[in-house]
């Protein structure tokens, strides 16, 4: 009898999902599925509403990476109005966006992903979080606490509060630095970038033990997509580059305000989450990967000293395997604040230049910028009074959707064996998706519970076991 496996919801991630495995009648997997099960309406619901309120609204698309939304979404409305912004208005917007950056990577790789690295996938739930953590290597937690609170921190300090600041507006910024601020922030980064290098060398030290799961953990050939500026590194502005498995270039020097010529988006029955891909390739041929792993795949190099001496040493490896995500996400601290440094010392960050205003002078208006966990697109186009007519949106979880169900399926057929379901085996194929750290949420809020249960369900429906979890 053909059976299904229910890991519902997926835990430590970041919003609402389930993972369907199919078991044929040997018990072998013979498909899985990752399915988002919240529904996303910020491109129907916008519509009508004043071009200028769209910064803020879709920040409240997420309460983890509001900024990310902050940025796309004010360079569309840039855009739409036709202008350049200040140049300081800019690095500013930058600032901000990095620490946002490096808070949401501390929380994926801290919070939801190093109780099993410390820990290991096997151990028992109720231990397994930060809290056990905490036990066992208070030093690594705190620093994991540190070095999100400095990110939140910054974040306030340039914003008036950390979650939903409504300081990034259409034409650049709401208000400049003080040099008050600029000076606390400063005395923030060292010991930032001191964490961030332990934590490095930690995860360094203690990747050997994870042989077994690397071999499976989304470990196949992709695309990858992500943005580059004269080659560098980029997380604000820049062109997309597109390149393989083997880091040939696909395509470079793309205008990602014309991601819709070679980016389509498909839709499942199984799942609320969009499906993009590489539309020379079809679908779902087109698969690609965005995020941590493919920006330091598709970057020649990295602009500041000790991220790009770590950068060097991750290209020396061929890294196709997903599990390399949290190897690239610290990389990725480490570059956020060492930028933040720099920028901050310019000689002209303080100046008081930081917003152009004007008229909506375009109907159409595209903000792409580099989210935590991948390249996000903001597309709107207005009518004659300024106000929404159509917003489409490729949220960066999105474009990693191909990639993440491939990974399940793949993670499941090498570790989940038959009906006798271990702890171990489902955590292997959850902490797939906690890799790519998704996003799932379409707001602050999630009402009710869901269960915390593992379902084993017979082909007529009947559930014919069942295992708690922690």
């Amino acid at each position: 009898m053909s059976q299904r496996i229910v890991i519902d919801p997926v835990t430590r991630i970041e919003g609402h999902g389930k993972i369907t495995i199919y078991l044929n009648e040997m018990g072998d997997v013979e498909d899985a599925q990752f399915h988002v099960t919240q529904f996303r309406g910020f491109e129907k619901f916008v519509e009508g509403r004043p071009f200028h309120e769209m910064p803020s609204l879709m920040a409240r698309i997420c309460g983890i990476c509001p900024v990310s939304h902050l940025v796309a979404s004010a360079k569309a409305c840039d855009e739409l109005m036709a202008v350049t912004i200040p140049r300081v208005a800019k690095d500013l917007r930058r600032v901000m966006n990095m620490a946002q950056i490096a808070q949401s990577h501390a929380l994926s790789f801290f919070y939801l992903t190093a109780p099993d690295l410390l820990l290991g996938m096997d151990a028992d739930p109720a231990q397994r979080n930060l809290f056990g953590m905490a036990q066992v290597n208070p030093a690594l937690a705190r620093d994991g606490v540190s070095l999100r609170q400095t990110g939140q921190q910054i974040i306030e300090l340039l914003g008036g509060k950390r979650i939903h600041p409504a300081w990034i507006v259409p034409g650049g910024v709401s208000e400049p630095l003080t040099e008050e601020k600029r000076d606390k922030i400063l005395t923030m980064i060292p010991s930032a970038i001191d964490a961030t290098e332990r934590a490095l060398d930690w995860f360094k030290e203690i990747v050997v033990h994870f042989e077994r799961e690397i071999n499976f953990f989304a470990n196949f050939a992709t695309l990858y997509v992500g943005t580059v500026m004269d080659g560098n590194f980029a997380l604000y502005d820049g062109d997309l580059r597109i390149v393989d498995a083997d880091g040939n270039r696909i395509a470079d020097g793309l205008d990602p305000r014309k991601y819709d010529e070679y980016i389509g988006e498909a839709v499942e029955p199984h799942s609320f989450l969009k499906s993009p891909y590489y539309k020379p390739l079809g679908y779902p041929d087109g698969i690609y990967r965005v995020g941590p792993l493919a920006r330091l795949h598709v970057a020649d190099r990295l602009d500041t000293p000790k991220a790009d001496a770590e950068f060097r040493v991750f290209r020396k490896e061929h890294r196709q395997s997903s599990f390399y995500y949290h190897y690239a996400r610290l990389i990725e601290m480490l570059y956020c604040f060492e930028k933040i440094e720099i920028i901050l010392n310019k000689p002209d960050i303080l100046s008081k230049h930081v917003r152009a205003f004007a008229e909506p002078n375009s109907y159409r208006g595209v903000g792409v910028s580099e989210a935590p966990r991948g390249t996000l697109m903001h597309d709107y186009e207005i009518d004659d009074n300024g106000l929404i007519t159509r917003a489409n949106l490729i949220i960066a979880t999105g474009h990693n959707n191909l990639a993440m169900n491939r990974g399940v399926l793949q993670m499941a057929r090498h570790f989940v064996k038959g009906t006798q379901i271990q702890e171990g085996m489902l955590n292997r194929v959850e902490a797939v998706i906690r890799a790519f750290d998704p996003c799932l949420s379409c707001s602050t809020h999630a009402y009710g519970q869901m269960p915390l249960a593992v379902d084993v369900v017979a082909a007529n429906g009947e559930v014919v076991d069942s295992v708690v979890r922690g």
